[in-house]
């Protein structure tokens, strides 16, 4: 039996697919158009009736959104991937942490800049996306100062590591990205080049994105 995730490239999907790539499960990938806005379509509402991705359905049949749980779940399933540090451990109460700050804190803000007009009409859409996408650049930042080297852990790659570089991709900019997160620009290096992860970067992120 197979996990099946559902989602759109580029998406938050890119995450889940991921760290579902890093496990080595079998899984099946079903494209949930954002811009064709089949994530409200009924078909998908019955999946998950918040009408939002990814979504990730189970070997066993359940489902699982919002993508940080998604990644603790597969943390989880496959602990022999080390996709978390050890339980109890000083540094999966660190990962617990910076998962539920870029979840908590980021992804909300990320929606703004992405799609304003679910919170306001034209024309103030646009200055209501500019007034967003700072709160986003400054969260990404204590993300920045808090890698400790090569990943954001100490102990090495996580499912932190997924997600932060899924984050540095959306809604900062090109220009300031590059000026101003070093440390995440080569964090993202990394994960995109990690073998089993390279070619689901290639689909979701297949050139620079603004």
């Amino acid at each position: 039996m197979s996990y099946t995730l559902y989602g759109d490239l580029g998406s938050g999907a890119f995450s889940a697919e991921a760290a579902l790539a890093e496990t080595g499960a079998a899984y099946n990938f079903e494209l949930v158009s954002l811009e064709k806005h089949e994530q409200k379509a009924p078909a998908f509402l019955a999946i998950n009736p918040s009408g939002k991705i990814p979504a990730l359905r189970l070997p066993e049949g359940d489902v699982v959104t919002e993508s940080a749980a998604i990644l603790l779940t597969l943390a989880d399933h496959f602990p022999q991937t080390r996709l978390l540090p050890p339980g109890g451990s000083n540094e999966r109460a660190r990962a617990y942490r910076w998962l539920a700050f870029m979840a908590g804190e980021i992804y909300p803000m990320v929606e703004i800049v992405d799609y304003p007009t679910r919170f306001i009409a034209e024309p103030a859409a646009d200055k209501l996306r500019e007034a967003a996408r700072d709160p986003v650049r400054e969260r990404i930042l204590l993300i920045e100062r808090a890698a400790a080297g090569p990943f954001i852990l100490q102990s090495g790659f996580s499912i932190l590591d997924i997600y932060a570089a899924m984050f540095a991709r959306w809604s900062i900019g090109r220009q300031w990205r590059e000026a101003n997160i070093p440390r995440l620009n080569a964090l993202s290096d990394a994960v995109s080049r990690r073998p089993a992860i390279a070619p689901v970067w290639a689909r979701h992120f297949p050139r620079p994105q603004a």
